[in-house]
């Protein structure tokens, strides 16, 4: 199947023979009927499986071409069951411009534990090759980087993983498989918030990972129903919805994520733009190679470079929403300073460019007309 067929049938079989529904049904239980000790149709209790999730798990596998799929409570609950994969001395190296929660679990939880981790700039994956000791077991990207998209060359990093016999995992959660399947270029692991593209309308909120390997899936599987958590079969039915539109919702989420950029780009009130799809953006050429459009999330800066001025922008904003998250279907804008990156400490964020000015849009569908008017009254 191709990928626009596969958000809509990949993975998919008819799992309500007894009515032939269309769409997988929501199995709401908790437990499962027996015949006998042990005698059952594949499903026992639902922190192990449950027939929405495991159609929503094939259906995940499927878009990101990979073989295993799991779905979680959250990004955060699949970020922590990968890192529940490592041992206190084990060692991670990680992007320095990485999503705040991601960071807080790092540092704040499984640092704790005993897990090292390296925080470092791989706009050159060849940086990454000093960092790797004894200790090392993965490599931890994200692709466009939040908030600065920043561009991670995933088949280079791959390469770099697969001679130090070290696992990749991607967070392919600005990108979505729409744009870019990690698998084929080396990841062993994808990670998405589905709480975002996935869902697609900001009413869930849930995490994912996909795998190839056999064994690594028999792990996480473990970990899932050992830890628990897991998704209820209502997120589970809302994100097999939201997959289904992903194709046409994405390409229109491109569209006008490349008007909005070139708008800004030419404001006289606005700073610096960060969006991939600039020709001077950093690893340009990296992210036309590894993606199919450069996506609709766009930061930028003030010209005044202060708190201030980026308060009083997005406080002025009316048909882009002042709010976390990303992704839906409706326009959002946020201040990662304050809001999504401000868990991590002021002197680390400057380093990567998370200023108190800076600005970051998650463009959504709507009249593009209508959110360029939106952002010229708000800029004033």
């Amino acid at each position: 199947m191709k990928f626009n067929t596969k958000t809509i049938h990949g993975g998919q079989e008819n799992i309500d023979p007894a009515y032939g529904s269309v769409m997988p049904p929501i199995y709401q239980t908790s437990t499962y009927s027996q015949s006998t000790p042990g005698g059952h149709k594949g499903f026992e209790y639902s922190r192990s499986a449950n027939p929405t999730r495991t159609a929503l798990e094939k259906s995940l596998a499927s878009i990101e071409n990979g073989k295993f799929g799991l779905a979680f409570g959250s990004g955060l609950a699949a970020i922590d069951a990968v890192l529940k994969l490592f041992k206190p001395g084990d060692e991670v190296i990680t992007t320095n411009d990485l999503y705040g929660g991601s960071y807080r679990l790092f540092t704040s939880i499984f640092e704790k534990m005993g897990i090292k981790f390296h925080f470092i700039g791989m706009g050159k994956a060849g940086n990454i090759e000093s960092f790797i000791n004894e200790n090392t077991k993965m490599l931890w990207i994200e692709t466009p980087t939040n908030p600065m998209m920043n561009i991670i060359d995933i088949e280079a990093v791959g390469k770099i993983a697969r001679a130090n016999n070290l696992l990749l995992a991607v967070d392919n959660t600005f990108a979505t498989p729409y744009l870019q399947q990690p698998l084929e270029l080396g990841a062993d692991i994808i990670m998405h918030s589905a709480t975002k593209y996935l869902g697609g309308h900001s009413d869930v909120v849930m995490g994912s990972l996909v795998v190839n390997d056999e064994k690594l899936a028999e792990k996480l599987y473990f970990i899932q129903k050992a830890s628990g958590a897991i998704c209820g079969p209502q997120d589970s039915f809302l994100v097999l919805r939201g997959i289904k539109t992903l194709h046409l919702r994405i390409q229109r989420h491109c569209e006008n994520g490349a008007t909005i950029a070139k708008f800004l780009k030419t404001h006289p009130k606005v700073g610096k733009v960060y969006w991939p799809g600039f020709e001077d953006h950093p690893n340009h050429d990296i992210a036309r190679k590894q993606m199919k459009d450069f996506g609709g999330m766009i930061s930028f800066t003030t010209i005044e470079n202060t708190l201030e001025s980026a308060t009083k922008i997005v406080e002025n904003l009316k048909v882009f929403t002042l709010a976390e998250s990303l992704g839906g279907v409706e326009s959002l804008a946020g201040h990662p300073a304050s809001m999504t990156h401000a868990s991590i400490p002021k002197e680390e964020r400057a380093k990567t460019g998370v200023v108190d000015s800076l600005i970051r849009l998650s463009v959504g569908i709507e009249d593009e007309e209508d959110l360029i008017n939106d952002l010229k009254q708000a800029l004033g």
